[in-house]
């Protein structure tokens, strides 16, 4: 059964939360029995193929969230809303989350940052019955402006900062907070100031729940280790693998064979000479 938002403001066990894509991703979440899926804006480089979040559009994020919730009908199912949605004013961003609540039946939103400008949006869309998730720490899509892919809050600015943005997104109305990439030290301490559970993904084990790409944790990508993550399987090896034997018994006509063949009776075939 889904869990809602008071389950998860009241877990007792660490809430878990992967990613997922498309169809068969939502299913295999599911079935894992995950407590929150993400429909990250992430997509952009684990399936899209581009070198940021940035090219991300709201039609991406709508499509694969759709493609998803098919997946995992039953599975509390957060959005991420890409770059640019909800930099452009209040209303701009309440009609593009009430576009992604709509057409792909998610649970929720999620969105970057702590500004005066985002914590607006945040309070404006809980306010009007829509779910947020808030994200410190880390965040990819102006990841160039916090000069690059680094960890953050390892000074007292920057923690200061961290720690603020956080306390600042649960007074707006978020539900939860992701911390990605700050100490773990960082992240404990901002776990408990907050009342609302924080998730997160290269910021430690005193996290209210943990969240990982879903590409990672497979391994679909050979080659790709990431300290924030752990590679649970090697998909991306079984699967060349298994594609190169396919086509090396194409090759010698190995493949078909008679099993996956069908046949016909005799007296028809001979009726077609």
């Amino acid at each position: 059964m889904k869990r809602s938002i008071p389950d998860l403001l009241h877990a007792e066990q660490p809430l878990v939360m992967v990613t997922a894509y498309d169809y068969p991703g939502g299913r295999h979440a599911e079935a894992a029995g995950v407590d929150l899926i993400l429909v990250g804006d992430s997509l952009g480089n684990v399936v899209l193929g581009y070198d940021s979040t940035a090219p991300v559009t709201l039609a991406d994020m709508i499509h694969h969230g759709k493609a998803v919730r098919r997946g995992a009908p039953e599975t509390f199912l957060v959005v991420d809303m890409p770059f640019g949605t909800y930099h452009t004013g209040v209303t701009d961003a309440m009609r593009n989350a009430v576009r992604i609540i709509q057409d792909t039946g998610a649970d929720a939103v999620k969105m970057e940052g702590s500004t005066p400008e985002v914590l607006q949006v945040v309070e404006t869309l809980t306010r009007n019955g829509v779910p947020v998730v808030g994200h410190v720490g880390l965040m990819p899509q102006t990841a160039t402006a916090q000069g690059g892919l680094r960890v953050q809050g390892k000074d007292d600015e920057t923690a200061r900062r961290t720690l603020e943005g956080a306390l600042s997104l649960e007074q707006a109305g978020a539900f939860s907070v992701v911390l990605e990439a700050i100490p773990a030290r960082l992240a404990k301490l901002i776990t408990e100031r907050l009342t609302v559970p924080t998730i997160g993904i290269g910021a430690g084990v005193h996290c209210d729940g943990q969240v990982l790409v879903t590409h990672d944790l497979l391994g679909i990508y050979e080659g790709e280790e990431k300290k924030i993550a752990k590679r649970y399987a090697e998909v991306g090896q079984v699967s060349r693998q298994a594609i190169a034997q396919y086509a090396a018994e194409v090759r010698a006509r190995e493949f078909p064979t008679r099993d996956n063949s069908f046949v016909m009776k005799d007296d028809v075939l001979g009726k077609l000479y």
